[in-house]
């Protein structure tokens, strides 16, 4: 199963100061609105996700069809096709994407510790 570009997506209290803070790591603002209060920042290929007032916890984002520059994948594992293969192995989805559709669509998991992943296909 190909999950896609993986990122950490934070919950942060201060959309500024946490931009600085990630900025001293050397991370650079790749994507997003700080205005909208939410910025995709890159080090590499590491990528963090700043959002303020989005949601509670911190969640683990993975994204189908894209590599860790936001360039879509020639192939990669449709977010339906993981969902199935999730069903099937028995998890339990707190979203689901409608199969009936294609092109994006996102799925929602918990693992056993109650944190919070997102499947989320932009292609």
């Amino acid at each position: 199963m190909k999950l896609g570009a993986f990122s950490s997506s934070l919950s942060v209290k201060d959309i500024h100061k946490s931009k600085a803070f990630y900025e001293h790591l050397g991370f650079e603002v790749f994507a997003g609105d700080i205005e909208r209060k939410y910025l995709i920042m890159k080090n590499g290929n590491a990528l963090i996700g700043l959002f303020e007032g989005m949601f509670e916890n911190n969640i683990l984002t993975f994204n189908p069809g894209w590599d860790e520059s936001a360039r879509p994948l020639d192939e990669f594992d449709d977010v339906r096709t993981i969902q199935k293969h999730l069903k099937e192995k028995g998890i339990d989805l707190e979203r689901e994407a409608d199969e009936t559709t294609k092109g994006p669509a996102s799925v929602v998991l918990m693992d056993p510790d109650g944190n919070a992943i997102l499947i989320d296909q932009h292609v």
